[in-house]
């Protein structure tokens, strides 16, 4: 391992390098072209981000629970206020636009308006019927009030199911088939003929039709990531190579770099379609994020070459310089880069393993081809002119550089005090950091499909599902005594402002009730140990127990289900609800005679949350370790690593204590922020490291003297490089999604404070601490020989 980033290993590299250069660039297209064809296999989610392990116990539960009761997602809602539908022929129109979305294949149930099942007693009273509540369109206006009065007072079962709790809103529920929720077939379904048809319906009649439901949400969201994507290319393309012409004046090497990160995006495509990963909301940045990191080794490689030019003119002894000088410290930036990204690999979560994969893998690819392209292409064009070096001498870039230097001779007495000061500001802002665990928070809040999920929240308590499974060991949850007790739940429900009405097996009984008495709502209640003994004949005979119950009890009649909606919320609040619910249930359901499991979308994405926010400090530790473990290898002293990670740790102190100041809560997509602006923030310090200790080597180990010179040549290439990193994440700010807003602007903030530590606080230490850490002894065979020899015309 030594050999790879020995000098003389080096001096091969760029020899292989520019001496085969028509075959690199051959396999480069060969290599391009394979990876296109895998693009076809390209496929986007269809599912919910998943945060846990699969072998999670929240998993585990809500998995039995699908395999019980089946897929919980499959329900469409369309709701309209009721006073935009007091006319009979609009009335009939929301009712014909039910009757028509029962007709296409993918829709497995419709219950609406126009079909409303109402339950009765034969005139022998021998048996219960089952018949719709509207038998043909309204004729007028008085027909449609008493089919209303009869909904709102009679028809109590459809409480907070087809009306709302205070008859504001009326709903009609679409249920696909299960088979097709979490496939493609869905999104062309949704996309291609519902949204079309409710349009339409809506346009017609003058109606604002409000649409949700976990499967529209989740079509309309990722047909949103697949939108940005384009985007996002476009905007950190252009964001990149325009600020990378304003640093370098020059389309040639502008060109060559947007070439370059280019290619690289093309396999960053072809390994998501090669290793068969689905494009979600995290592996959709991937290729933007190509872009941003691939631009910085480009700065690197082509500043250094230019400024070879412009000390010696000589082109072939400056391309082998590039590759054997700057090539080694360029892969361990990447190294270190690619390593904050791979610790989510640690994670176990489906969902940031692959995205840590993926990413890792094209880092390491966008240094090869950075690498071997720059210099090739270069080696084919004339050397550079004057005009193309004119940037190495700006005053203003110059200015800069001398400033940084100033600072750190005469003012490192007040970088250190401004560095505690800040760095106690941060641990006062980290104490007042929430954590959210919102299934909608990050979703996009411009969008109509966002507006209706907080319209459905306001009119019926909740959107998101929240299912409760009670399973019975010694009888049957049909009877009375268990009845009883999942009323009370219910009770407890209802009295919870955050949870809306819960349906269940104890409505569907209390129906069965109100039928038995002739349909008076007055019975809408669980029936007496008499009442229960003479329906339980009626219905054994009526067939439509299993209609109604089949959706509340399993086949064997031993697990029931309860689901509630859950307001967005908070994870502290959530876990409170969650709280008091489970001591509820303790008091209820006696623990040797009931199981009761907690399930459903939101509480395995709050569960989701709380597990990431736990291995947040794991992967970040981590990064921390490997990148340690890197320094002391580099230079096998203990000071050394010290004096390497305090720059880039203050950093994330600072930006965590940011996001406590300014309300931005830990939640997945933030979570990320500190692996990622950690594993890139580092390589500003690794450049400026190793230039040190060129400069000490060659400086014969007077340490202001290449303190100084290293701050010099490196300041102005990590000045260039934290600008292009600082604006592209600020692309990602362009995103609808809040999410993904939070992620670039945290990590261009973080990198942005990284570069100034890393030009003032690490050489402040680095002179303050020389006498400890700066001197023959504590460099005696590094183990990691960045130098290069003093007199290298000759190499």
């Amino acid at each position: 391992m030594q050999k790879l980033f020995s000098f003389r290993f080096w001096n091969r590299i760029a020899r292989l390098i520019l001496r085969n250069r028509e075959v690199i660039l051959g396999l480069i297209v060969i290599i391009t072209m394979a990876f296109a064809t895998q693009w076809k296999y390209m496929q986007f989610t269809h599912t919910e981000a998943n945060l846990l392990p699969n072998d999670h116990p929240v998993n585990n539960d809500y998995n039995k629970f699908l395999d019980k009761f089946g897929e919980e997602g499959n329900l469409i809602i369309l709701g309209v206020e009721n006073k935009n539908v007091d006319d009979f022929e609009r009335f009939n129109a929301w009712n014909e636009l039910a009757d028509t979305l029962a007709t296409f294949k993918e829709v497995e149930l419709v219950l609406s308006t126009s079909n409303l099942p109402t339950l009765s007693k034969t005139e022998d009273n021998t048996q219960f019927i089952i018949a719709p509540a509207l038998q043909e369109p309204l004729q007028n206006n008085q027909e449609l009030a008493a089919f209303k009065k009869k909904l709102f007072n009679d028809l109590p079962f459809y409480k907070n199911l087809i009306y709302s709790e205070n008859d504001s809103v009326i709903r009609t529920a679409i249920y696909l088939k299960k088979e097709i929720v979490n496939t493609k077939q869905r999104v062309v379904f949704i996309m291609d003929k519902f949204q079309p048809l409710v349009q339409e319906y809506s346009n017609a009649n003058e109606l604002e039709i409000r649409t949700s439901g976990m499967p529209y949400i989740r079509t309309l969201n990722s047909q949103n990531i697949v939108d940005e994507i384009g985007m996002f290319l476009i905007a950190a393309l252009a964001i990149t190579s325009g600020i990378f012409f304003f640093f370098f004046r020059s389309w040639r090497a502008t060109f060559i770099s947007i070439i370059t990160v280019i290619i690289g995006v093309m396999w960053a495509f072809g390994v998501l379609g090669w290793i068969g990963y689905e494009i979600t909301v995290l592996t959709a940045l991937i290729p933007p994020l190509i872009i941003v990191i691939g631009i910085p080794n480009c700065i690197f490689l082509i500043n250094k070459y230019q400024q070879e030019i412009k000390k010696h003119g000589n082109q072939a002894l400056s391309l082998q310089r590039v590759i054997t000088k700057v090539g080694n410290a360029t892969l361990m930036t990447n190294l270190t880069t690619a390593s904050g990204f791979a610790t989510f690999i640690f994670t176990e979560s489906k969902l940031l393993v692959e995205f840590g994969v993926v990413a890792s893998i094209c880092i390491i690819a966008i240094f090869l081809l950075s690498l071997m392209i720059i210099p090739i292409v270069y080696s084919y064009l004339p050397v550079p002119k004057e005009r193309h070096l004119q940037h190495l001498g700006k005053i203003w870039i110059n200015g800069f550089v001398s400033w940084n230097e100033r600072m750190v001779k005469k003012k490192r007495i007040p970088i250190y005090i401004t560095s505690v000061v800040v760095l106690i500001l941060s641990f006062i802002g980290i104490y007042q950091i929430k954590v959210s665990g919102s299934l909608i928070e990050d979703m996009p809040k411009g969008m109509q499909f966002y507006k209706d999920i907080k319209f459905f929240e306001e009119s019926f308590d909740g959107i998101m599902p929240l299912e409760l499974v009670v399973y019975s060991k010694n009888e049957k949850v049909t009877a009375l005594k268990t009845l009883k007790k999942l009323n009370k739940l219910e009770e407890h429900i209802i009295e919870t402002p955050e949870l809306s009405r819960p349906m269940s097996l104890v409505s569907a009984v209390k129906f069965s009730k109100q039928a038995f008495y002739g349909g008076d709502p007055e019975y809408f209640d669980l029936p007496s140990t008499y009442d229960a003994v003479t329906m339980s004949q009626l219905l054994k005979k009526s067939a439509t127990d299993s209609s109604l119950m089949k959706s509340f009890v399993d086949s064997t009649g031993q697990y029931a289900r309860m689901t509630t909606f859950m307001k967005d919320m908070g994870t502290d609040r959530m876990q409170r609800v969650e709280e008091n619910l489970r001591e509820k249930i303790k008091t209820i359901f006696p623990e040797d005679r009931y199981e009761v499991t907690l399930t459903g979308k939101a509480l395995v994405f709050q569960k989701g949350t709380d597990y990431l926010v736990n291995n947040l400090i794991l992967s970040l530790s981590l990064a921390i370790v490997l990148i340690a473990l890197f320094m002391a290898w580099m230079f096998r002293s203990l000071r050394m690593i010290f004096v390497s990670l305090v720059p880039n740790l203050l950093p994330l102190l600072i930006t965590a204590g940011l996001m406590g100041y300014i309300g931005v809560p830990i939640k997945p997509s933030t979570i990320l922020v500190f692996s990622i602006a950690f594993g890139i923030s580092v390589d500003d310090t690794i450049h400026f490291l190793a230039k040190y200790r060129q400069e000490l080597i060659a400086n014969n180990w007077r340490i202001k003297r290449s303190v100084y010179a290293a701050l010099k040549e490196t300041g102005v290439s990590m000045f260039y490089t934290s600008i292009v990193l600082f604006f592209g994440f600020l692309t990602f700010t362009f995103s609808s999604f809040g999410g993904t807003v939070a992620l670039g602007a945290l990590v261009s903030a973080t990198l942005l404070f990284a570069m100034a530590a890393n030009l003032l606080l690490l050489p402040s230490m680095l002179l303050s601490l020389e006498r400890s850490i700066a001197n023959e002894r504590t460099f005696k065979k590094p183990a990691i020989p960045l130098v290069e020899p003093v007199n290298d015309e000759e190499e």
